[in-house]
């Protein structure tokens, strides 16, 4: 029997085309297929190996809205019964009246004085038809209007890295700038500190952003932030509660 390989290292870019790996240990995953016994790539990207499972990560492309991912989104449009949302997708979303505030809210009240065009708020999506409709919620922790601070826009791809292992890296840049930050999964960010501190969380942000298939990442992006703060940083991983929080911007994590 033929000894399984890999052809490639974690992380590493590919092209479609590219072999991954030889034999029948490994197993195909997003973005790679299967032919014969070897296992090809079928995008560019990022390899991910996950024991046996061999998957692309792309390095480009616009957010596909996923049932329950939890996201920022900007008011673009109100129609009579919600608001219209940019959501750094092909497609828009709806916020409804019932989904946006346990507020009552009658037949012609002017919804300005809930959300207005340009506002952005923290929201969960809790449906996508097959049309690619999609529908949201600000029902739940931490779902919001966000105030202040600043708007910056990344690869949705890039985002799980930008979070780090159980929320380490972005708590890292949250620690090192006092700043209050939201990762939402559609690569909308949202910073809030002194203007000095959300430029270096900024361009912390950029730097994951751009190197992220880099090994020692966490490394680089801890010294750019002491040289920039003047801070010592110990490394920690979150507990379970503060990861979640990442995404969702719980209270724990803001002040």
């Amino acid at each position: 029997m033929k000894v399984s390989e890999l052809k490639v290292q974690d992380k590493e870019i590919v092209v479609p085309g590219d072999v991954l790996a030889d034999g029948m240990e490994y197993l195909p995953a997003s973005g790679t297929y299967r032919e014969d016994n070897r296992i090809i790539s079928a995008r560019l990207g990022l390899v991910h190996v996950d024991r046996r499972l061999i998957k692309i990560i792309p390095l480009s492309g616009r957010y596909m809205p996923k049932r329950d991912d939890i996201i920022i989104g900007k008011v673009i449009d109100i129609t009579i019964g919600g608001w219209r949302l940019d959501i750094n997708s092909a497609y828009s979303a709806m916020l409804s009246m019932k989904d946006a505030t346990s507020d009552f809210i009658r037949k012609g009240d002017d919804l300005t004085k809930w959300f207005g065009i340009g506002d952005y708020m923290v929201s969960k999506i809790v449906n996508v038809t097959s049309q690619n409709l999609v529908d949201l919620s600000m029902r739940g922790a931490g779902l919001r209007k966000v105030k202040g601070g600043r708007i910056i826009t990344v690869n949705c791809n890039k985002v799980p890295r930008i979070i780090g292992k159980g929320g380490s890296m972005v708590s890292m840049v949250k620690m090192a700038t006092d700043c209050n930050i939201i990762v939402g999964q559609n690569g909308f960010v949202w910073i809030l500190g002194t203007p000095e501190n959300e430029a270096i969380a900024s361009e912390a942000i950029a730097m994951i952003e751009e190197n992220s298939h880099v090994s020692g990442l966490t490394d680089s992006v801890k010294e750019f932030l002491e040289k920039k703060t003047g801070r010592t940083i110990t490394l920690s991983i979150p507990t379970n509660e503060e990861a979640a929080g990442e995404f969702a911007g719980e209270s724990n994590e803001l002040h």
